[in-house]
């Protein structure tokens, strides 16, 4: 299952030295959000122990939100000793992701 990030639990997650974490910046009323929410749930599923998969509810965490100027929902980040290496917008294909996740970790 994605961890919940919030703008109260974002700075531990993101401690985790040499770890990749990829964030997915969602909505509950975007279409595109819900579409990838389940392909979401499966990368937390399949790269568990090797990264943090996790979700950020947008209305309701702005510090993490304007932290990485996420304007369009879904905005998928991936970071690595606090540092933005990457970002995909949109509802891309699970394919996408995985070809990330496999390049940082």
């Amino acid at each position: 299952m994605a961890l919940e990030i919030t703008d109260a639990s974002f700075n531990e997650v993101i401690s985790k030295k040499d770890t990749l974490v990829v964030i997915d910046f969602w909505a509950t009323w975007c279409g595109p959000c819900q579409k990838i929410g389940p392909v979401i749930e499966e990368l937390a599923q399949e790269y568990e122990g090797k990264a943090i998969i996790g979700k950020c509810d947008v209305d309701g965490n702005s510090d993490v939100v304007a932290q990485f100027r996420v304007r369009n929902v879904p905005t998928v980040v991936f970071l690595k000793n606090g540092e933005l290496l990457d970002k995909l917008v949109g509802a891309n294909p699970k394919s996408a992701f995985v070809e990330k996740i496999e390049k940082y970790l």
